[in-house]
């Protein structure tokens, strides 16, 4: 009976730190200004990590099609890597998606802004569905292919989410231990400039001295 209840709570445990660590699927609304603004959307993400992004105009009228772009406003969407690498870019449309792989560790960012023409007039209002991880992928096709479901394909999830989760804690103590070199050598390098500007001083003071003393002499005033 204590084993049953410790095995739940490890359950229950990795389920609460998959929803809130792994399962990273972010569904954001854009308002953009007419006045061609700019707004962007950025996410941290380390190394070999799969996103997957959805992004639609929403249109006023509720029974438009926003597949087609004769009467709905457009937008420009432009995605980049920490090192500037440009990974989507897209102009005059009113949806779209993108995919990749990280090969970067830093913040990603998403931009958009809506084009000159907008026949509807007023601010464009985008819908970005955003999935990083284990919410990117498709585990339709995992299930399909392994032909697994139910508790086994809950189980399969929970897989992956805790590799996920030890990925993640790798990366964090690999960022906390560069940070600390970081820090370190910055130390360092406060305390050797400290030291040099007391020797500076001390230095720029004696020959101040000497000077007057070498003046007060020349004129006799000691």
């Amino acid at each position: 009976m204590m084993r049953g209840a410790q095995v739940m709570f490890s359950l229950l445990l990795i389920c609460f730190l998959a929803s809130d660590v792994v399962w990273n699927a972010q569904a954001i609304w854009l308002t953009l200004p007419k006045a061609a603004r700019t707004k962007c959307v950025s996410e941290e993400i380390h190394n070999n990590v799969v996103v997957l992004g959805d992004y639609v105009v929403i249109s006023d009228d509720p029974t438009h099609d926003t597949s087609t772009s004769t009467s709905t406003s457009t937008i420009s969407v432009k995605l980049t890597s920490p090192y500037g690498n440009n990974l989507h870019h897209k102009e005059n449309v009113t949806h779209g998606q993108f995919a990749f792989t990280t090969h970067e560790a830093g913040n990603y960012l998403a931009c958009f802004w809506a084009d000159g023409s907008n026949p509807e007039g007023g601010d464009v209002s985008v819908n970005l569905d955003w999935r990083t991880g284990i919410a990117a992928k498709d585990w339709e096709s995992v299930a399909k292919k392994e032909k697994i479901e139910g508790v086994e394909l809950e189980l399969r999830k929970l897989e992956g989410a805790v590799e996920a989760i030890h990925e993640n804690i790798l990366y964090l103590k690999n960022r906390e231990a560069d940070m600390r070199t970081v820090s370190e050598r910055t130390n360092s390098r406060v305390v050797w400039f400290s030291a040099m500007s007391l020797g500076v001083c001390i230095s720029v003071s004696a020959l101040q001295l000497w000077h007057l003393k070498r003046f007060f002499q020349k004129k006799k005033l000691i």
